[in-house]
């Protein structure tokens, strides 16, 4: 039977057995055109292969009569050093790290406690310009009040000063 008649025989489309024979890997005999010829045995097959998954069985689970579950196995990895080599030049790798790490640690460290030495210089000399302006502040204060009692006692005059004319201030007369 050809692949049409055995689709139309199991309800299937072409396409369907086409999938299955690929996927079971079953060796089909072909036509001189490459169409694969079905035998009695290989019809049987692929109905057994419409039962189990019509029960639920995945396309990549299927087992075929007559054939072996087939399972993956890794083939085993001689190693080309001995373990101990190996071991040995991974714990020489893992100390360069470390230093290199501690290296890298306390060149930051020296840079943030010089960053730190010099914000502190900065915070004194702010510190002192601060007091000085506040030292001259009060120093105004206690003139400007000892004005102020100069000018409150009685007896003592102040100069007036003249108005000027606005118009005569903006021209400079």
């Amino acid at each position: 039977m050809n692949t049409s008649a055995v689709a139309k025989l199991l309800g299937v489309s072409p396409s369907t057995i086409q999938r299955w024979v690929k996927q079971a890997n079953l060796q089909m005999e072909r036509t001189e055109l490459g169409h694969y010829q079905f035998s009695e045995e290989s019809i049987e097959v692929l109905k057994d292969i419409k039962d189990q998954l019509n029960s639920g069985v995945l396309l990549q689970d299927l087992k075929v009569k007559g054939r072996k579950h087939r399972k993956a196995t890794i083939p085993a990895v001689k190693p080309d050093l001995p373990v101990g080599k190996l071991m040995k030049r991974m714990e020489e790798i893992e100390k360069r790290l470390d230093r290199k790490a501690d290296e890298v640690v306390s060149y930051q460290l020296l840079q943030h406690r010089r960053e730190i030495e010099e914000l502190q210089k900065e915070v004194a000399r702010l510190t002192e310009v601060i007091t000085s302006m506040e030292e001259a502040a009060a120093q105004r204060e206690t003139v400007t009040l000892e004005e102020n009692k100069l000018s409150l006692t009685p007896g003592h005059t102040l100069k007036k000063f003249k108005k000027r004319n606005i118009i005569s201030s903006f021209f400079g007369f």
